[in-house]
């Protein structure tokens, strides 16, 4: 009987929880700045991209609207706005678009629909219902790096 319960139950169990794909790998990924943390004046952002060999990209830790918790990016920005150093994925919350660095008026910029974000990700005008997401990071062995959770793709 248990053995009859075991065939039938696994083939379901395995249809709900699969396997990761084949190469699929979720933990920090070393992201090398183009100007450190340490050298940031407050107001400055820097870009940075997951890495395409192998195949990454970093894993939201907040958020909402198009940018839900667990969601992914392929790029971010490292800032530091009054004092503090944040990390934000480079999404719009309202529809996903790479949003931009604007240097002058100090404000990320979606491209796709107007949306505007002060530099601590908040709205500024939507219509992006919800902030930037923040991603997880902590800092790298070396001063110009960082580590992002992340996830490598396999493919």
């Amino acid at each position: 009987m248990t053995a009859t319960v075991i065939t039938g139950l696994l083939p379901i169990l395995v249809f709900f929880w699969p396997a990761p794909p084949k190469g699929q790998k979720k933990g920090p990924i070393n992201i090398a700045l183009q100007t450190p943390i340490n050298q940031l004046q407050d107001g400055d952002a820097v870009k940075f991209d997951a890495p395409r060999n192998p195949n990454s990209a970093f894993i939201m830790a907040d958020g909402g609207g198009d940018n839900a918790p667990g969601e992914l990016a392929f790029g971010g920005f490292v800032v530091k706005n009054q004092g503090k150093v944040s990390v934000f994925a480079i999404n719009c919350s309202h529809l996903g678009c790479s949003v931009a660095l604007n240097k002058d008026a100090r404000t990320f910029d979606c491209p796709c629909h107007g949306s505007r974000f002060h530099l601590d990700g908040t709205v500024l005008r939507g219509p992006a219902p919800v902030p930037l997401s923040h991603l997880a990071w902590k800092q790298g062995a070396n001063p110009g790096d960082i580590e992002v959770e992340g996830i490598v793709l396999g493919f």
